[in-house]
């Protein structure tokens, strides 16, 4: 079996040191030497260029690293199958900007886990990565891109920013407008720090549009009340838009597209629970 050596020669390829990826796979460094020189010997090929102390890896284990990328992926799954072939109990612990996308995975996970307790907590972008670092909750759904190599990402879902208005506004009879039709307008706001806001304000600098009176309000939940009574616009994504017929949705041209991650800290990303909402995030994409 090959396992053992690709999976070193797959560890010191994403680490880049061999230092480092005995350390990661609880080797010494000379066994870990050992395989890839072994892997290389037995097929006649060279994985990484040596130089000094760096290893740069080769073209031909550029060709290799993604078909070992999917092989250790679909271990895991099978291993995260056997050991989850029976009934689960337990609790998960998930944050979220928003509820939409998370819940179609909660109640995936719970048909499948009718024993395990969920508990959901709402916040910002910037709030709900904060308790996953924290350790506050197991799994946080985030608009909010992180490249932080701490975390497991996948993407659950994107929509389109879009206006959002009452029924009697004067902008209400247009299905699409500029963003410089917004110049003026009362712009009710998600708090600093989601992402919502941030792709709003990027766009109207953009667009050089200076809006009129700037409403914060903390919660989505506030946001829509609030436009259903007829206090400002809001610049939201497609899905949280409601459906009441006291409002009209609108298109922005140009409008940036808001995306949705799930992330998970590397690091207990094959505990149970966190591992079956990741697996289920994965069959969904």
């Amino acid at each position: 079996m090959l396992a053992p050596e690709l999976k070193a020669f797959y560890t010191v390829a994403r680490l880049g040191s061999i230092t480092q990826a005995a350390k990661k796979l609880g080797l010494s460094q000379p066994t870990v030497t050992t395989q890839i020189r072994a892997l290389e010997a037995r097929y006649g090929i060279e994985l990484f260029y040596r130089g000094g102390r760096r290893l740069v890896v080769s073209e031909e284990g550029a060709n290799l690293l993604p078909l070992v990328q999917t092989w250790l992926r679909q271990e895991a799954d099978i291993e995260f199958h056997l050991r989850n072939a029976s009934q689960m109990q337990g609790s998960l612990r998930l944050g979220a900007t928003a509820p939409y996308y998370v819940l179609d995975l909660v109640k995936r996970l719970r048909a499948r886990f009718p024993q395990v307790q969920v508990s959901l907590e709402i916040g910002n972008s910037q709030q709900v990565i904060e308790a996953l670092e924290e350790h506050r909750v197991d799994l946080a759904a985030s608009s909010q891109l992180e490249d932080d190599s701490r975390f497991v990402r996948l993407v659950l879902g994107q929509d389109p920013l879009v206006l959002a208005v009452h029924g009697s506004h004067p902008l209400a009879a247009h299905a699409c407008l500029p963003p410089q039709a917004l110049t003026g307008q009362c712009l009710l706001m998600r708090e600093a720090g989601s992402t919502t806001r941030l792709l709003t304000e990027q766009m109207l600098q953009a667009a050089g549009v200076i809006p009129g009176a700037l409403l914060e309000i903390g919660s989505r939940e506030s946001i829509r009340e609030a436009v259903l009574r007829n206090l400002g616009v809001s610049v939201i994504a497609r899905h949280e838009v409601p459906h009441d017929p006291a409002l009209r949705v609108i298109a922005l041209e140009g409008a940036p597209l808001i995306a949705e991650y799930l992330y998970c800290l590397k690091d207990r990303r094959q505990a149970r629970l966190p591992a079956a909402l990741l697996a289920l995030a994965r069959e969904a994409q």
